[in-house]
């Protein structure tokens, strides 16, 4: 830092500043982070009538690019050529890169075809543009023009941002041919390949894949660690996903911002208490609480721990909370039914000057849904169709959800089959069966039935809940026919867990689990408890242990009240 303002000092003193001075300049600020400072400095530099240079656009460009300022690209690109500029290699190269960092791929690809001889920084900028923005189809195609069109070999950008584009794509077409090519190209123990590739397993759900892949890298940075305590989280194996978080721990490594997101995201949906604070310790610690991410992940867990108040404490202690804050908060009220609350957030969102977005509607549709707001959650869906915001599954899933419970079954089914989804529609159909199973809908429910078993005809919870209807009707020929149909269906189901968090582990059951090393104990304790009781205690006690045990093996009931006393 010292450096830099020793050469401001020199440019200060300066009394005919050509533009190589005024480009050094440029470029320290972006060096050393001042990209706005750097951008007022171009200003400058234009109002003493300097001529920008070839550099200076590149640069310029390459600010607006961090910035991901696509209005002051578009402005810079049109000073370019208003001014008559020929762009050299390198400007047409920080266009092609302030293009596809701002999403604005077909501009992008204009830009690319008019470079005669695209070197490797063009061809990784429009993958990567491509990859970013989600458009992995096209980045693929653009892999393979620069394979079969250029004598450029691969680099591990080029790897890393194919690898990211074809991530959702099936492993055994795109990810793992492209593995074998980042193995002979000698790019397998690169890092930033790597995490791509673990992400692309995961989300193929090839978890020995990822596994392995990570194994075989010996100097594991944070980046790859995060990937893996992510990853598990993704497919909902909170145990190895905190494993993983300790395992990076006890290897020496600094959690980052992005590492605390994902482990406090895995004690949110698993709602281990003593696992978030511990963790909440350590961002803390680690002067991490004032990231927007991180914060709005503290306040996610707190509310699905069932702790609102310290949700609503670490909400308060931000002083300009973004987008990403709001909503976690949002969502915190939503989850535990303070609609009233939900609706005031969002009305502070609006006279904060910020945005709603997706997630927004998302937890309010939930918080109306919950609390059975009919009219509220009607007047949201059509306020974001109107600014701009097509729903996706979960907002139909919610609204589905909330005219269901409410009665409205038509107003429901007319909404699945206007939806713009395919075999999508499948779970919301099942959403609307159910409601019609519990509100005695025979018409409606056999009509709804029909459109699930078109799509999937041995869907078993879908025969259920059919031969259910059926019974509620007292058609017991249909209800006979259907547990025929279900009898020769082969049923296989992922049993229910359960979990229980004491000191500091947390143990993990399933329905008629009996492997638990204390499960004796446990037995013991019960009768013992029932001993102690009235009969009538006794009788209700047990219906409530039988109801327990079917979810879980009542873990540790002797070492909780053993702590307790």
């Amino acid at each position: 830092m010292f450096g830099h303002q020793g050469s401001e000092e020199v440019f200060r003193s300066m009394h005919d500043k050509d533009s190589v001075a005024w480009n050094t300049l440029f470029f320290g600020y972006l060096e050393n982070g001042k990209t706005m400072e750097g951008l007022q400095l171009f200003g400058t530099m234009l109002r003493t009538g300097v001529v920008p240079t070839n550099f200076t656009y590149t640069t310029l460009l390459s600010a607006c690019s961090r910035l991901r300022d696509h209005l002051a690209g578009e402005l810079t690109h049109s000073k370019v050529i208003v001014s008559g500029t020929a762009p050299d290699l390198p400007l047409y190269n920080a266009l092609l890169d302030m293009y596809s960092t701002c999403g604005a791929n077909e501009t992008a690809l204009k830009i690319f075809r008019k470079i005669k001889k695209p070197d490797l920084v063009s061809w990784n900028s429009m993958i990567s543009g491509l990859a970013q923005y989600g458009d992995g189809e096209m980045a693929m195609t653009m892999y393979v023009q620069f394979r079969k069109s250029s004598f450029l070999t691969a680099d591990e950008y080029t790897f890393a941002a194919v690898i990211s584009a074809i991530g959702a794509f099936p492993a055994a077409d795109y990810g793992k041919p492209l593995h074998g090519q980042v193995e002979k190209a000698g790019l397998g123990v690169s890092v930033f390949v790597v995490s791509k590739l673990i992400s692309m397993y995961f989300c193929n759900g090839e978890v020995e894949s990822a596994q392995k892949v990570f194994i075989t890298v010996l100097d594991k940075d944070v980046v790859l660690w995060t990937e893996m305590i992510a990853g598990h989280c993704r497919i909902g194996n909170a145990e190895s996903s905190v494993r993983f978080f300790h395992g990076m721990l006890q290897e020496g490594h600094k959690a980052d911002e992005f590492t605390l997101t994902s482990a406090l995201s895995v004690c949110a949906e698993v709602a281990t208490v003593r696992q978030g604070e511990m963790i909440h310790s350590l961002a803390v610690k680690t002067a991490y609480t004032a990231e927007m991410t991180v914060c709005g992940n503290l306040v996610d867990m707190y509310a699905k721990t069932g702790n609102l108040a310290a949700a609503e404490l670490m909400f308060s202690s931000v002083t300009m909370p973004n987008l990403i804050c709001w909503n976690s908060m949002l969502g915190a009220y939503g989850y535990h039914g303070k609609a009233e609350e939900a609706f005031k957030v969002f009305n502070d969102i609006l006279q904060h000057g910020l945005t709603p977005d997706h997630v927004t509607f998302i937890s309010l549709l939930a918080a109306c849904s919950h609390c059975g707001l009919v009219n509220h959650g009607i007047y949201f869906w059509n306020y974001m169709k109107e600014n701009g915001l097509e729903p996706s599954l979960k907002h139909y899933s919610c609204m589905i959800t909330l005219l269901s419970r409410a009665g409205l079954l038509e107003e429901a089914e007319n909404i699945i089959m206007e939806s713009p989804f395919g075999v999508e529609r499948l779970q919301l159909w099942r959403i609307l069966l159910s409601s019609c199973v519990s509100k005695g809908n025979r018409i409606i429910g056999i009509r709804v039935a029909k459109q699930v078993l078109g799509m999937d005809a041995e869907d078993s919870a879908t025969n259920v809940l059919l031969s259910n209807l059926f019974a509620s009707a007292g058609r017991w020929d249909g209800v006979s026919e259907i547990r025929r149909k279900i009898r020769g269906l082969v049923l296989e189901k992922d049993p229910g867990l359960s979990w229980l968090e004491v000191m500091n582990s947390t143990h993990v059951f399933s329905s008629t689990d009996h492997s638990h090393p204390q499960y004796n104990e446990i037995r013991a304790e019960l009768h013992r408890l029932q001993g102690s009781l009235t009969q009538s205690e006794a009788d209700q006690f047990m219906l409530d242990a039988e109801a327990v045990e079917v979810a879980s093996n009542l873990h540790l009931l002797k070492s909780l009240i053993c702590h307790g006393s």
